[in-house]
């Protein structure tokens, strides 16, 4: 799924996200996932947006 950096699909409220990160970070840690686990898991999000950055075309 690539990310539309250049156009939004519908208004982001950031304190949407922020509940749903500490949503999904809350779940992690009650699942028996330590700090190192859920950091690992961010850094390989972070990659693969990285990724899907790097293969958006270039606007000039």
């Amino acid at each position: 799924m690539a990310l539309p950096f250049d156009e939004t699909h519908g208004a982001r409220d950031a304190r949407a996200i922020a509940i749903l990160a500490k949503t999904i970070y809350r779940e992690l840690r009650a699942s028996g996932y330590a700090e190192r686990d859920v950091i690992a898991l961010a850094g390989e999000l972070v990659g693969m947006v990285a990724s899907d950055v790097k293969k958006a075309p270039q606007k000039p």
